[in-house]
C-alpha cells in the first residue's frame, strides 16, 4: 500500500503560528518554499530566489505593463499587472520579497519626483500582515534605513512578531560585477536573522576564501566589441559631436574633466557644455569610462546616457549596451528581454532591478534558516497541538 505524501507546511506553520485546534501539523523536508514578489519589476529578486533551487514564485505584483510583460515571459502568468493598492488580497506564501519604489528616498532625486511614492511601504506592510509569511526581504536605497518611514515599518513589523534587521550590502561582495550598495531588510519569525556571507572582496587574492571582485572584462566576455545588434547588444546612433566627446575621454577610467582638457587642447572647447564649465567640482563620474579590470559602477535606469554617470565603454567610443548592462547586473543571457519594447523601458527595468546573483545569495541563507526552523519544529511524523 502506497503511503500518502506529507503535505507541504502552510504559511502559518512556517511562521510559527499555532495550528487550528485539533489539527495535525506534519513537518516534512521542504524542497522549495513558496514566494511572493511585490513591486516585482522584471523579476530580479524572483530570478535570484528561483536560481537558488529552494524557492518557487507563486504570485507577483507589478504596475508597469512592460515590466509585467517581461516578468510574465520569464516566470509565467501569476503576475498581477496593477497598482498594488488595487490588489485586495494575497495568497498564502512562505516568504514575501519586494522593493517598494525608491525614488522618494534617493539622494539623486533633488526634484522630489515620485516623492508621494515613499508611502508605498505601507502596501508592503499590508501584504505582510495579511500573508503572515515565515520571513520577508525588502530592498531599497541605503537612505531608507535612516528614514522615518523605515523606523515606523520596523516598529510595526516587530509588533507582528518579526525579528527585523537592515544592512547595506554591496552587490560586488557577492559576485555581481558591479559596485552597487543597497539596503536589505530581512525579517524572520524565529531564530537569528540570516545574512549571506560575502563571497568576493576588493582586496581578495586568488586562493583565499573570498574571490576578487568580478570585473567588467569578465562580465562582458564573449560579447563582440562592436555591437552586433543581437539580444540587445545594440549600438546607438549618437550625433557626431557626441562621438567627438567620447573620443576625448581617456580610455579605461577617464572622466568629464579629462574630456574637457582634451577638447580645449584640440580647439574644440565649444563642445564642452556651459553647465560643466560653471561646475568645476563634483559629478566626477559624469562622462566617465568604466575600467576593464574593475566592477562597473552602479547601473541606473539611464545607463545609455554618458552624461548620467560612468557609463562609457572602457575602450570603445560608445556607452555600454543594454546587454552589457544586463550582464553587469548578473542577468544571464537566457533571461528574456522583449525585443518589441522600447530600449528606454528595458533599460529602466534593468536599472531598477535587484541583481539576481545578490538575490540568490540572500535566498540561500534564508532557505537554510527556514530549514533549521522546520527541523527544530519536529520530525516528519511529529504532531502539534
Amino acid at each position: 500500500m502506497r503511503q500518502a505524501k506529507a503535505s507541504p507546511p502552510s504559511g502559518r506553520q512556517l511562521a510559527g503560528l499555532p495550528a487550528p485546534a485539533g489539527s495535525r501539523r506534519i513537518v516534512p523536508a521542504v524542497s522549495r518554499y513558496t514566494l511572493i514578489d511585490l513591486f516585482a519589476g522584471c523579476g530580479g529578486l524572483t530570478r535570484g530566489f528561483e536560481d537558488s533551487k529552494r524557492f518557487r514564485s507563486i504570485f507577483a505584483v507589478e504596475s508597469d505593463p512592460d515590466a509585467a510583460e517581461t516578468y510574465r515571459l520569464n516566470f509565467g502568468h501569476h503576475v498581477a499587472e496593477a497598482p498594488i493598492e488595487d490588489v485586495a488580497s494575497f495568497p498564502s506564501a512562505d516568504v514575501l520579497v519586494g522593493g517598494p519604489p525608491c525614488q522618494g528616498f534617493s539622494p539623486l532625486n533633488r526634484d522630489a519626483v515620485g516623492f508621494e511614492r515613499r508611502g508605498l511601504w505601507r502596501q508592503y506592510l499590508r501584504a505582510l500582515e495579511q500573508i503572515g509569511p515565515a520571513a520577508f526581504v525588502m530592498e531599497n536605497v541605503p537612505e531608507l534605513l535612516r528614514s522615518a518611514e523605515y523606523a515606523e515599518f520596523n516598529k510595526r513589523a516587530k509588533k507582528l512578531r518579526y525579528q527585523v534587521e537592515g544592512e547595506v550590502l554591496n552587490a560586488a561582495d557577492f559576485g555581481v560585477p558591479q559596485r552597487r550598495r543597497r539596503a536589505i531588510v530581512i525579517g524572520v519569525r524565529s531564530g537569528a536573522v540570516p545574512w549571506p556571507e560575502k563571497t568576493h572582496g576588493e582586496d581578495a587574492s586568488p586562493g583565499e576564501s573570498r574571490q576578487p571582485w568580478v570585473s567588467f572584462r569578465e562580465a562582458v566576455a564573449g560579447l563582440p566589441l562592436r555591437p552586433d545588434g543581437k539580444r540587445w547588444h545594440r549600438r546607438r546612433n549618437p550625433r557626431p559631436e557626441s562621438v567627438r566627446r567620447y573620443k576625448a575621454v581617456p580610455r579605461d577610467g577617464g572622466n568629464r574633466f579629462a574630456m574637457q582638457r582634451n577638447l580645449d587642447r584640440a580647439g574644440l572647447g565649444d563642445l564642452v557644455p556651459r553647465c560643466w564649465r560653471e561646475k568645476p567640482t563634483g559629478t566626477t563620474d559624469v562622462f566617465g569610462r568604466l575600467w576593464w579590470d574593475r566592477p562597473a559602477y552602479t547601473i541606473r535606469t539611464e545607463f545609455f546616457k554618458p552624461e548620467k554617470g560612468r557609463y562609457l565603454h572602457p575602450s570603445a567610443h560608445r556607452p555600454i549596451t543594454v546587454r552589457e548592462a544586463a550582464r553587469c547586473m548578473s542577468f544571464p543571457d537566457s533571461f528574456a528581454l522583449p525585443e518589441n519594447q522600447a530600449m528606454t523601458s528595458i533599460a529602466r527595468q534593468i536599472g531598477n532591478a535587484v541583481p539576481p546573483l545578490l538575490a540568490r545569495r540572500i535566498a540561500e541563507s534564508l532557505a537554510a534558516a527556514l530549514d533549521a526552523q522546520l527541523s527544530d519544529a519536529g520530525s516528519p511524523a511529529s504532531l502539534a497541538a
